[in-house]
């Protein structure tokens, strides 16, 4: 972190001295009831408005309320921002805000030395204390000697400040989270406009509450504008040189990927339908998509996993867009169905957001576990395209390239993201509509095949050359009546077929369809052209390894990267890229699925690097790791 000091504009307790930094880490931490994830989003959202390149890491736990004050029921969200384009959220925080004992002790081994802590002093009971196995005060103890320790008693301030409002002491002390941010905000120079807006937004109908809480933001900047404690801010300054130029707004990966899904819908020209059952981390989309019926999308909560995708294929029979949302728990109910579509040969997204498991696993917490399952999870032979996003913003245009595949190849397709993508944030450039793929499709309107004695009849099975795609047949349409089911097809009649020949050519068929599906050539960034080592990714872990490249490349280590979007097909250029490099590196967060894969298909002894601790890469960590393998 660069620092460049400017002196002090006098010698009054608001004109203190500011500090420009080039990047600052933060992490708001407390009890999930404490408010650290509106805490963090609106710092977030200050942030992007300001021009800041940024990306967070919302951390929380599975239970809708976890104990209070205990380190299972920590709850925290991590934003790095920047002068510059950045790629992570960061490794570790130059500034953790605990709101609690159990906050301090389940965040303080990340946090290096120096770093500045603020604490809520409040909180530390002796109770409290005990309840996380501290048996002295880490804040009397010397434990904290080699960090900068700002104790502030945020409760008994925040009450303080809001005693002209009729609240009691615990509604009063609700508001803390918002002192908070406004003592950051004041530390950072962020913006306050949006976030008194935001209040009073969010609490229309409780105007009171929204002036509390705008009270307490106020309060918790004046604190830092008066107090002795705090004698420096900073200063950021916006990331001009990072961004092309355009219209930004910050997004996370779900909103992109929501977003995708109805800009596709548009562009293909269809009703946009999603059939699907909540679950963590996938929810928001359906939460999202329902709020869109203007651009001609339908939701539907099924009762379950399983009815969710039946409606939507039921959906794509009838020529909408449809989409089915879940994670990996889900995919598992959904794999019959997903074998049907293969079978029906009709365009559907199964948006698969990856979360920990075995079985329930971790809800809220990262993984991409779920390649083979996408791959290879259902009966007999049915390949399905995969397509994975690697930033939350690209998330918008990863969905648009899985519908786009779709529709085009009559095919269900895998959109394989994550809970890290889906929960985290950044910069998006919103694209103009003459940017985006046209997707429109014709359907069948008429007969495509004589019979010998010369009748007109509709074939559904009978394929575009190019593409191998069967004619997309609208139910109702006349003359164009044709048999559905579950039972392997006939080839160009779609009828019931057990002939074993006729089922060779149909598995063949459907495989050379997916086989022949046009993705662009693996882009390999090599910019010196001289290294032996390629460190290949998908999906999430692109934000990580390129971190780590960057820093290799600055201390002068040669090292190639490149970052697979599609996984099924793989690009037909990757054989080749691979076997160009004496070492391949592909880190993953599960134990070696891609790595499998690429053994399996090119021969080549590819070098796994897995981690599965419900957490992203850290760049550091990924740097050192690619450096052994560089020197070995």
């Amino acid at each position: 972190m660069t620092v460049q000091t400017t002196a002090a504009r006098g010698a009054g307790p608001r004109d203190k001295e500011v500090r420009r930094l080039d990047r600052v880490i933060i992490r708001f931490a407390g009890d999930s009831g404490d408010g650290m994830q509106l805490t963090g989003d609106r710092f977030t959202s200050e942030t992007a408005s300001f021009g800041n390149d940024l990306s967070t890491l919302p951390n929380f736990p599975a239970e809708i309320r976890a104990p209070a004050g205990t380190l299972p029921g920590v709850s925290s969200f991590q934003l790095h921002f920047a002068d510059h384009d950045i790629l992570t959220p960061g490794d570790a925080p130059n500034v953790l805000v605990a709101m609690n004992p159990a906050a301090l002790k389940a965040n303080i081994a990340d946090v290096p030395r120096g770093a500045e802590i603020i604490v809520n002093t409040d909180e530390f009971s002796k109770r409290a204390m005990q309840k996380v196995g501290y048996e002295l005060s880490p804040l009397e103890d010397g434990s904290l000697d080699g960090y900068s320790v700002h104790p502030v008693p945020l409760t008994t301030l925040t009450v303080e400040a809001l005693k002209e409002f009729d609240l009691s002491r615990k509604d009063a002390g609700r508001s803390k989270n918002m002192f908070a941010l406004g003592l950051l905000s004041w530390m950072y120079h962020r913006p306050t406009e949006g976030t008194e807006k935001f209040l009073r937004t969010k609490f229309a109908k409780k105007p009171d509450i929204a002036e509390a809480n705008i009270a307490a933001f106020h309060a918790g900047w004046n604190f830092g504008e008066t107090t002795e404690d705090f004698a420096v801010s900073y200063e950021v300054a916006p990331a001009a040189q990072a961004f092309p130029t355009g219209t930004y707004r910050n997004i996370s990966g779900n909103l992109a990927l929501s977003y995708g899904l109805i800009a596709a819908g548009r562009q293909a020209d269809l009703p946009l339908y999603l059939g699907s059952y909540p679950i963590t981390p996938a929810s928001d989309i359906l939460h999202e998509l329902s709020k869109h019926k203007n651009f001609g999308v339908r939701t539907f909560q099924a009762e379950d996993e399983i009815a969710g995708i039946g409606a939507a294929l039921g959906a794509a029979f009838g020529g909408s867009l449809a989409v089915t949302t879940t994670s990996g728990p889900g995919v598992a109910l959904k794999s019959e169905t997903i074998g049907l579509a293969v079978s029906l040969e009709l365009p559907l997204l199964i948006v698969d957001i990856q979360r920990g498991g075995p079985s329930t696993g971790l809800p809220t917490k990262t993984e991409q576990a779920d390649l083979l399952q996408a791959m290879f999870g259902r009966n007999g032979e049915a390949p399905v395209p995969i397509v994975a996003p690697m930033t939350p913003a690209d998330c918008f245009d990863a969905a648009i390239e899985a519908a786009r595949i779709a529709v085009t190849y009559r095919t269900p397709v895998f959109l394989l993201s994550d809970g890290y993508l889906a929960n985290g944030s950044e910069p998006w450039r919103i694209p103009d509509t003459d940017e985006l793929p046209d997707l429109r499709v014709q359907f069948a309107s008429g007969s495509n095949h004589t019979e010998d004695d010369g009748t007109d009849v509709f074939w559904p099975y009978k394929r575009d050359p190019q593409t191998l795609a069967r004619p997309w047949a609208i139910p109702g349409t006349p003359g164009l009546e044709h048999r559905i089911g579950g039972i392997e097809k006939q080839d160009g009649t779609g009828n019931i077929s057990y002939d074993p020949a006729n089922h060779d050519f149909m598995v063949r068929t459907r495989q050379a369809k997916i086989d022949g599906i046009e993705v662009p050539d693996l882009e390999v960034d090599d910019p010196a052209g001289s290294a032996s080592t390629l460190v290949l990714g998908w999906g999430s872990t692109y934000g990580p390894i390129a971190a780590a490249v960057r820093r290799l490349r600055a201390a002068d280590a040669a090292i190639a990267q490149a970052h697979l979007r599609h996984l099924n097909p793989f690009p037909s250029n990757l054989g080749e890229v691979v076997k160009r490099y004496d070492k391949v590196v592909i880190p993953e967060m599960n134990l070696g699925q891609l790595a499998t894969l690429i053994r399996a298909r090119y021969l080549v002894d590819a070098h796994s690097y897995n981690q599965v601790n419900g957490m992203p890469f850290k760049a550091e960590q990924l740097a050192t790791a690619l450096k052994e393998v560089i020197d070995d």
